[in-house]
């Protein structure tokens, strides 16, 4: 993942992406919000807000403005170019567009009543009112008009003639026929009209068999009459296609001179279309207009994380800069720490892409990079934790951050043991500190927060928490440090008075631990029933079956069969018995002893030479040496 998409997924930017998208029509200023990032120009990021704001200006007084897609229009032209000709459905899109443009362009005319900037884009509009009115008046309904020549109309009108003289040639020989027919109706077979004969009767009825049914009875023959009518009726539509294809190339061409000004239609459309986006959406978000700065400071007034419902988003009050390069936010689990430093670096974000910011007033800097290490960064794929992951991201930052960077960091020095966490964080903030950068961090240490205290240009801040209700109330307050609140939270939720008093212990020792008292609800842990697990009865070995021995010869009934043991008996008295065709388990019911094994062998005797194939018996033996590659052996 490259820094740019990285950052982009962490502020969440890439939502903001989406949404601004959702605002565009245009396929080109949906690619340029894609392909969205911070300018690096103080000068066009002003011009791209002035922009925003008004077109924002635009739609409170003039209302929205045509939705216009030009999809395609490209294309087409080029076909144009390189000599082809236009369908009718593709110059009917170009007249919507342009019928689109001249909407624009009126819409853009009401501006210059209020004297907004934006509205002298409509001097680039052209809608070509000739061509759109030639292309209106010959193409209808995404097909050439009847009327579009007089020579086309006379050519349609002799189709239609031609037509109807052929399906009354076709009836009357339909009816001439109809005691060889094997239906009472004509058909169309192969583009040619037949009526259905009789196989039998195919010499009395006169005209050229086109198809014939799937059982072979029945012949589809085109009459003569008809057949001499089809044959004009081709004709006539060669004409007419000619007809056709000399009005489209004409219509093309007339496209083709006016080229270079379609295309800049669409370039201005495509950029009003961009512009327009970025203010629905700063009005969807009732958004402000940041005021930018090269002066390294931060304001922001009843800031809103955008993606927040409002109704429960707390605005923010923040402010950095002017002698303070860093800020330490500190306070409970869950109380918008996070929050609270995603909104400034998102809002930062959207200021320098152009966009307008959803607080009350916002004065923002221009940043030369955006630099966050935020949330749970184990990669798999790397083989690093997610405390590794962290400090290889934190040692990339401090490889790129610059005086003119903004830095926000989520639980600096986390995710390995305290001690050793809260250095690593300290050294983190002193190298920050030197590099001039506007920082933000979040931190439970309270090392960090005496050292924030300690620093000059490093102030600490806190997430407000209401004890009595022991929810958070997400305010920000800057110039004291915060505590994690952490006793009381775990004494809400239900964490009994001896497990806190042990907790309180560990932590500050037994002398300097507050008193749990005041703030444990519960005295013990109540536990909850649990089902058992039920375990599995073993099943004993009947008895008749352990008189039976690995290497006695028995008979099995009741085939009368001589085999040996191989393996005793199991928990449901089936032994497994070698035969000549192979092993088998059988049931203890079904033998006879026939010679015990003492008899047959002396003690001690390995029976693997008996029941085992040289192979296998080299294979294990192998084994039990030294490992083997792949070797497997199945004692079964």
């Amino acid at each position: 993942m490259t820094d740019k998409v990285y950052t982009e997924k962490m502020l969440e930017f890439d939502r903001i992406k989406e949404m601004l998208s959702d605002c565009a029509y245009t396929k080109r200023a949906k690619e340029e919000i894609s392909a969205l990032a911070p300018y690096l120009s103080e000068a066009e990021v002003t011009a791209k807000l002035r922009e925003t704001s008004e077109a924002m200006e635009m739609l409170e007084k003039c209302g929205s403005p045509p939705a216009t897609s030009l999809q395609g229009v490209d294309e087409w032209m080029e076909i144009a170019k390189m000599g082809g000709f236009l369908l009718p459905e593709q110059l009917a899109s170009i007249a919507g567009s342009l019928t689109a443009i001249r909407r624009w362009k009126d819409y853009l005319e009401r501006g210059k009543a209020y004297e907004i900037g934006l509205s002298w884009f409509e001097e680039n509009l052209d809608p070509l009112p000739e061509i759109l009115e030639e292309l209106s008046l010959k193409i209808r309904d995404g097909r050439i008009d009847d009327y579009a020549t007089g020579e086309l109309k006379s050519v349609r009108e002799a189709i239609l003639r031609t037509d109807e003289k052929m399906h009354e040639k076709a009836d009357a020989a339909l009816r001439s026929a109809r005691q060889y027919l094997s239906d009472s109706y004509t058909t169309v077979r192969n583009q040619r009209l037949c009526i259905p004969v009789k196989k039998e009767y195919r010499n009395i009825v006169e005209g050229t068999v086109i198809d014939k049914s799937s059982a072979g009875t029945t012949l589809f023959i085109e009459p003569a009459a008809a057949a001499r009518l089809y044959d004009r009726l081709q004709e006539l539509k060669i004409d007419e296609d000619n007809e056709e294809r000399k009005i489209l190339y004409i219509l093309t061409a007339g496209l083709l001179e006016n080229a270079e000004t379609i295309a800049e239609n669409n370039r201005t459309i495509e950029r009003l279309d961009f512009i327009f986006a970025r203010a629905k959406l700063g009005i969807s978000m009732d958004a402000v207009l940041p005021q930018m700065n090269t002066g390294r400071h931060i304001r922001l007034e009843a800031a809103r994380h955008p993606l927040m419902e409002r109704a429960v988003n707390v605005p923010l009050d923040f402010e950095i800069g002017n002698g303070i390069d860093g800020v330490i936010i500190t306070g409970p689990n869950a109380g918008g720490k996070t929050v609270a430093i995603k909104t400034v670096a998102l809002l930062c974000m959207m200021a320098q892409c152009g966009l307008a910011v959803p607080c009350k007033e916002a004065d923002i800097c221009m940043n030369n990079a955006f630099l966050c290490d935020i949330g749970d960064g184990q990669s798999l794929s790397e083989n690093l934790s997610t405390f590794s992951a962290h400090i290889a991201n934190v040692l990339e930052i401090l490889r790129t951050v610059s005086r003119e960077s903004l830095v926000i960091m989520d639980e600096l020095g986390s995710g390995t043991d305290p001690t050793e966490g809260m250095g690593i964080a300290i050294a983190v903030l002193e190298e920050l500190r030197k590099s001039g950068a506007l920082f933000l961090v979040t931190t439970h240490y309270p090392e960090v927060k005496e050292y924030a205290a300690a620093q000059t240009g490093i102030v600490n801040a806190r997430m407000e928490f209401d004890r009595a209700s022991l929810k958070p109330l997400y305010r920000l307050s800057i110039g004291e440090a915060g505590e994690s609140c952490a006793f009381s939270i775990a004494a809400g939720l239900g964490m009994p008075e001896d497990m806190l008093k042990k907790a309180a212990a560990a932590a500050y020792g037994e002398a300097a631990a507050p008193d749990i008292g005041e703030i444990a609800v519960i005295k013990q842990l109540e536990r909850k029933p649990r089902p058992k697990i039920i375990k599995k009865k073993e099943a004993p070995v009947q008895e008749a079956a352990l008189n039976f021995h690995l290497g006695d010869s028995v008979m099995v009934l009741p085939e009368n069969r001589i085999g040996i043991i191989c393996h005793t008996a199991d928990e449901k008295g089936m032994l497994r018995i070698k035969l000549p065709e192979g092993k088998k388990w059988i049931s203890h019911k079904r033998l006879r002893l026939h010679v015990a094994a003492d008899r047959l062998y002396p003690k001690d005797y390995d029976f693997s030479i008996v029941f085992d194939s040289a192979e296998k018996r080299r294979a294990r033996h192998d084994m039990a040496r030294k490992y083997v590659k792949e070797a497997f052996v199945d004692d079964e």
